[in-house]
Formats: structure tokens, C-alpha cells, sequence
């Protein structure tokens, strides 16, 4: 019986030195999430750090709309008079199935508010937190109020279970509102338990809340309550009644008890949840088997299938392909000859920070269980695996040179196993076919000289090289094994797979250092060197290295699209390095490039933009600057020529310009353009702030009306928000 053949110790290796530990440190507020992701997180991605922010000086937006002004964002559920009501104090209504989903589609359809008119108050402004009004407000008290040119429907399921039956966009009731000391379900909660959680952050400043924002739309929204098949009615109605009660009591207190009229009203949903899959699939995320119906998108999803066909297997070498480990809860979609079914490699690589180095022993064990699978002693179709250290786990400088040594013979194993040659096929005999072939005719054919395994042979196992992303850990094991297969210094081999092989891989500092010392000894050991017209002397294989490596800390600016680039102020300052990656054009947010007149020169000022005034800081806008940003990213892909968009980080600033050039070439909406963007950003989380994003959530209404489609959103923003929330939390300090 086929077996897994793997290394069985394992130890911790040391945290890297090059990698910042994961954290938000412009947040201070915690998620509201109450149910775990619906994938796990993508593994080596951590959220960097940001630079601090000076304050404006009397910089502040411009004021929301004043209370007196009328509502500009229509609604089907207000006024409420055309829904039967089912109590009067507190005034709860009852909504169909079909009347939910006409509110919900005339709501999606509806233009947002500018930027301008709901921000800062999105940001969160509470009373008490003097350093969030300072930097936002000032002296201007008319910013603190709530904008009332902004309108939401919020759906809430009774009990708060979300991992089956979830309406699109539903939250938990505990997401809104504050504890309740008594049973719901016996309709006991008194009006002093009937309010709103005020989740703006008390202290700390903070431009990415993304976690209060289904709390704060939730205030200005109608409610609908549905439950599924194991909820009482009784706790939804008093649920609903909580809600309602919740809602005159947060309107009191934002209007100082001066308004009689209730703007917002809270609705039970009538159908129940099998009506509602049958007749509105559209609405259902998960059904009731806790299975996601693909009706609705789902950003951890999204995020992995992206990233899963980001880094697909490819070949980087003979017999030789990189890829994510195997991850059967995903649909790969095939494209050209990029992807391989697994049952077709010989050897799986899995590289992991969590394993030792391979000995002698591990190899027979392998080379053993691979000859007997061939032979046909063992049947199965179980691929062998190999573990191997991940990258960075090997650190400079004080690798020992048994690891060194360890490397080497892994390398040199490899080779070994990609030329030698296998047999093709099973040996026939009676212990191991009990059904002998046929021929043409149905006669028994006779086993003949042709049918030796010794002349049905084919050259080399094909071995993957694999880890869970697909692009960090394998990184290492992969630029190692091209410089000695392929006699090839550390600088081209970087280039190689990049490049020539199409590889969006994230490295780290000590894998370049690592590589770079040891770098002599690989190349004399290459088995290419004996192929060269003449024996010559490493030096004269691996001549010194360029400028730009010493300036790299390993990894590349990460390739959003064939002509686009996303990066940092660092690699803006290589330009060697971007030379190398065929990039010609500069887009620089907000940071300017530190190059010599004579760089300058050479590059010309019209491959140059630079972006002004505008800081990462919640206030300055950048919608008005897409167009002029993505026309000149058009001009350099006309020309042939690659862009590199950058501001300090590479995530922020420069991420919205990507996610705006992605949303415009495809024609996606902004949720599945922030997911195509943030898995190619590689180990970096992509942090485009609340502003940007509700900008881009704009824009995605500007590229409606540039194909001459209605306005359509395929999710609010409150679900947006809390799902980017959602996708960061694991990698934030709060988790």
C-alpha cells in the first residue's frame, strides 16, 4: 500500500528578522466578527506598518449635509405605511421575501453619497477620544453629527448563527446591540437593554475601522429580522422589538429628543428560510447545510482562488514545477498548459518552516517507496512527499555547515531524480496481473521482448515544489535548485524566475544572503558547468554582484498585471532593478523618488508622475486623481512598457491605483478587484483606508456608467467593510 514518505522530526525554526510582526497599528479597536472565517487565512501575509501621520492644518473635509436637509438616499421600507404592522409599541412591521428583495435591488442601485458627505464621521467620532476629533474635526462640531444623506438596510438573524442559513449581507444581532441580561425569547428586555453598541473607538486614532462600519450603518438603516428553522418566533419578534426600541432611543439621542418622526423602522421577515432559497437564490449565501452557494461573494474565497491561480504549477526547470500545495476544496481553473493534474508528478516538495532538512536516510526511504510504486509492488496513487525547510527558516549568519550541507545534497538529489530513468510501465506477471492483455482480435497476446521494462523507459520523475501559498516558502528551495541546475548566480536566477519563468515569488533578505554566500559553492558543484565550451573558474561564472541586489532585501515589487507593478518607496529607489524587470514608467503616490539628476535624465520626465498631496491620512481624496494615474499606466502598456506603482508602503496609496486600474481593464467590482489585488501583492496585506476604499466603492459606480450599464453594487458598504475586517483580524494584534 502506497505510503507518505516525510522527514518525522520537526522543530521551530527562528522568526524572521526581515519580516514585520503582524499588526494594525494605526487601529485600536477590536472586530465585531462573531463567526470564524469561512476559509482559513492565507499563510506568510502579514499587514505592515505605516508611517505616522502628521495632523492637518485646518485641512478638514468639507461638512455632511445638515440635519435639516432631506434625506438623498431613497428607500422602499420608508415610509413604512405600505408594510402590515405587527406591533405598535414598539412599532415593528412584517416584509415578504419579494419585498426584501425589490428593497435590497433598489438600494444597490442607488448612487452613494460623495466621500466627502459621509466622511470623517465614518471614521468613528466618539466624544471621548479627543485625538480623533482633533485631527478630524477641530473646532468644526457640524462634522461630528451624523450625515443624513445616507441610507442602509441592515439584515439581522435571530441567534447569530452565521456559518449556515445567512441572508446576503446578514449580521449577528450581538454585532448591534448591547448585551440583553434577560431571555430574549420571553420578551422580558427592558428599554434600558434596547440599545445601539457605540462602536466608535474610544481612544487611539484610526483611519481603518473597518470593523465598526455594520455598527454605524446599522443606526441609520431600516432592520430586517429573519430566523432559520431553529429559532422560535418569540425570539424574533423580541428581537425586532429590542431593535426597534434600539432605534427611537439612538435617534433621541442624536436629535436631542427634538424629532417626533422615526426615520428608520425595524421589519420581520415573513417567508421563512426554505421559501427564501427557492424563490430569492439570489440572496442566500449559505444555505441551510452551511454550504456557500456562490449566489453571494465571499472574500476569504475569493482571496485563496485568486491566489491559488496566481501561482499555479508551472515548469521553472526540467522535470521541475512550482506551485500551492494541493488544496482539494478548490475548483482550479485551467488556463493554456499552466496547471497539471496531480497524479502526474512523481515527487511532491513541501517546503515548511516546521521541517528539518532531509538526511540520507529520508532519500533512500523515498528513492525505495518511487522504485516499488514503478515496479508495481505497491499499488495507489499517492504522490511520496519530501519536506524541506521554509524560506527565511535557514539564517544568516549563523547557518551551520551541516545546513549548508543538507541543501546541497537536496539540490543534488533532485537532479538526480529529474534525469534518471524511470520505468514507464507495470511489469506483467502472474503475481502481479492476474488479467493478461488482449489484442485487436480478443486473443491473449503474448508477452515479447518489446514488453521488457528495461525498453520502456522514459527520462526523469517530475517533482513539485510546493508550499500553501504557492510563492514564500518554496521561494528558497526554488532559486537554489535553478543556480545549480542551470549554473546560474543569484541575480539571475531571481531575474529567471521571475521573468523568463512568469513567478510571482516573495523572498527574504537572509534567503539572498544565504544564497549569495554560498553562492561559489553551487556553482561549482552545478552539473551545467561540464555543458560550457570550456571548464571555467567560478569567479568567471558568478561575477560580482549588481548594484541593485545590494539594495534588494530580497523581494520584487509585486506584478498586479503584465504592464503593472505594485511596490514601495525601496524598490522606486532601485532603478537598476526595475531596468531589469523591464519597468520604464514610474507612478509615484505621494512619496517622490530619491534618484540622481543623471537617473533622472535617463529616464525622462515623461516616464515620471508624481502624485502631490496626498498623505495616508483618512482626509486627502484620490478619486480625482484616477483618471490622469490610469492614462498614464495606459500610455506605458502602449508603448510596451511596464509601470511601477508606488507610495511608502505599497499598500495603501498605490494599492487604490491598482485596484482602480484592475476595476477598469476588467470591468470588476471593487470587492473583486481588492481580492485580484490583494492576493498579488504577495505576503503583504494590501490596507487601502476607509476613505480610499469608499472611493473605489465610487468608482465602481463611474465604471457602470462608462459601459453604459445601471448601477448596480454587488455588495453595500457595511458588508464590505466588515468582510475586509474580517480577512485582516487573524493578522492583527487584536485577534
Amino acid at each position: 500500500m502506497a505510503t507518505t514518505v516525510c522527514t518525522t522530526t520537526r522543530v521551530t525554526v527562528p522568526a524572521r528578522p526581515t519580516t514585520p510582526p503582524p499588526q494594525l497599528s494605526i487601529n485600536t479597536t477590536t472586530s465585531h466578527r462573531t463567526t470564524p472565517p469561512a476559509a482559513s487565512t492565507v499563510p506568510n501575509k502579514h499587514l505592515p506598518t505605516f508611517p505616522a501621520i502628521a495632523q492637518p492644518v485646518d485641512n478638514s473635509p468639507s461638512s455632511p449635509l445638515r440635519p435639516s436637509q432631506t434625506l438623498e438616499t431613497t428607500s422602499l421600507t420608508y415610509p413604512p405605511s405600505d408594510y402590515p404592522r405587527i406591533t405598535t409599541d414598539p412599532p415593528v412591521y412584517s416584509i415578504t421575501g419579494a419585498q426584501l428583495a425589490q428593497a435590497l435591488h433598489h438600494l444597490e442601485t442607488q448612487p452613494l453619497p460623495p466621500a466627502k458627505q459621509v466622511f470623517p464621521w465614518f471614521h468613528g467620532l466618539h466624544p471621548d477620544n479627543q485625538l480623533q476629533l482633533a485631527f478630524f474635526t477641530g473646532r468644526k462640531k457640524s462634522l461630528r453629527r451624523t450625515p443624513k444623506c445616507i441610507r442602509g438596510l441592515t439584515i439581522v438573524k435571530a441567534g447569530g448563527d452565521l456559518l449556515e442559513a445567512k441572508l446576503k449581507g446578514a449580521i449577528a444581532p450581538q454585532e448591534i446591540l448591547k448585551p440583553c441580561e434577560v431571555h430574549e425569547e420571553h420578551d422580558a428586555c427592558a428599554e434600558e437593554h434596547s440599545e445601539f453598541i457605540d462602536v466608535d473607538p474610544r481612544d487611539g486614532f484610526g483611519v481603518r475601522n473597518f470593523q465598526i462600519q455594520a455598527g454605524k450603518m446599522a443606526t441609520v438603516s431600516d432592520v430586517v429580522v429573519y430566523r432559520d428553522l431553529l429559532a422560535p418566533k418569540e425570539m424574533v419578534e423580541a428581537l425586532a422589538k429590542r431593535i426597534s426600541r434600539a432605534q427611537a432611543a439612538w435617534q433621541r439621542r442624536a436629535d436631542g429628543g427634538g424629532c417626533q418622526n422615526r426615520l428608520f423602522n425595524t421589519f420581520i421577515l415573513s417567508d421563512d428560510f426554505e421559501t427564501m432559497e427557492a424563490e430569492h437564490p439570489e440572496l442566500v449565501a449559505v444555505d441551510r447545510n452551511g454550504r456557500a452557494t456562490g449566489k453571494v461573494i465571499d472574500f476569504f474565497h475569493s482571496e485563496r482562488v485568486e491566489m491559488t491561480e496566481m501561482s499555479a504549477p508551472t515548469q521553472i526547470t526540467r522535470n521541475v514545477w512550482l506551485g500551492p500545495s494541493p488544496d482539494l476544496n478548490l475548483a482550479l481553473i485551467p488556463e493554456g498548459d499552466r496547471l497539471i493534474d496531480n497524479r502526474h508528478y512523481d515527487i511532491h516538495i513541501h517546503a515548511s518552516d516546521m521541517a528539518d532538512l532531509p538526511d540520507a536516510r529520508a532519500f533512500e526511504h523515498m528513492e525505495r517507496f518511487l522504485e516499488q510504486r514503478e515496479n508495481g509492488t505497491i499499488r495507489g496513487h499517492d504522490v511520496p512527499m519530501l519536506e524541506f525547510p521554509g524560506s527565511g527558516a535557514i539564517l544568516p549568519p549563523t547557518w551551520s555547515h551541516a545546513e549548508v550541507d543538507g541543501l546541497m545534497m537536496t539540490l543534488e538529489w533532485m537532479r538526480k531524480q529529474t534525469t534518471i530513468k524511470k520505468q514507464s510501465r507495470r511489469r506483467r506477471d502472474s503475481k502481479l496481473s492476474l488479467t493478461p492483455e488482449r489484442d485487436a482480435e480478443g486473443d491473449t497476446r503474448m508477452q515479447d521482448d518489446d514488453d521488457d521494462d528495461e525498453n520502456n523507459t522514459e527520462e526523469g520523475r517530475i517533482i513539485l515544489i510546493h508550499c500553501p501559498d504557492g510563492y514564500t516558502e518554496s521561494s528558497l528551495l526554488a532559486l537554489a535548485y535553478l543556480m545549480y541546475t542551470e549554473c546560474m548566480p543569484a541575480h539571475q536566477a531571481w531575474l529567471h524566475l521571475h521573468r523568463e519563468r512568469g513567478r510571482n515569488f516573495f523572498a527574504y533578505a537572509s534567503d539572498l544572503a544565504l544564497l549569495k554566500a554560498i553562492q561559489p559553492r553551487i556553482l561549482q558543484a552545478s552539473p551545467a558547468r561540464a555543458t560550457l565550451p570550456t571548464q571555467q573558474p567560478v569567479r568567471d561564472l558568478a561575477p560580482p554582484a549588481p548594484e541593485w541586489l545590494d539594495k534588494m532585501d530580497g523581494s520584487l515589487p509585486s506584478r498586479i498585471l503584465p504592464y503593472m507593478y505594485l511596490g514601495n518607496l525601496n524598490h522606486a529607489n532601485n532603478p537598476e532593478l526595475l531596468r531589469e524587470l523591464k519597468i520604464g514608467r514610474i507612478l509615484s503616490v505621494g512619496e517622490r523618488v530619491n534618484w540622481s539628476p543623471a537617473t533622472l535624465k535617463q529616464w525622462g520626465k515623461e516616464n515620471l508622475m508624481f502624485v502631490d498631496q496626498v498623505q495616508d491620512n483618512g482626509v486627502d481624496p484620490l478619486t480625482e486623481e484616477f483618471e490622469r494615474c490610469l492614462q498614464f499606466i495606459a500610455n506605458g502598456r502602449e508603448q510596451g512598457q511596464h509601470t511601477l506603482v508606488h507610495c511608502r508602503v505599497g499598500v495603501s496609496r498605490s494599492a487604490t491605483i491598482c485596484i482602480a486600474e484592475v476595476m477598469d481593464r476588467f470591468g470588476l467590482s471593487f470587492p473583486r478587484a481588492y481580492c485580484y489585488v490583494r492576493a498579488r501583492r504577495l505576503n503583504v496585506i494590501i490596507q487601502p483606508h476607509l476613505r480610499f476604499s469608499y472611493e473605489l466603492l465610487k468608482w465602481e459606480e463611474r465604471q457602470c456608467e462608462k459601459r453604459g450599464k445601471p448601477v448596480r453594487r454587488e455588495l453595500e458598504w457595511a458588508t464590505i467593510a466588515r468582510e475586509i475586517a474580517a480577512m485582516n483580524k487573524p493578522y492583527s494584534r487584536q485577534n
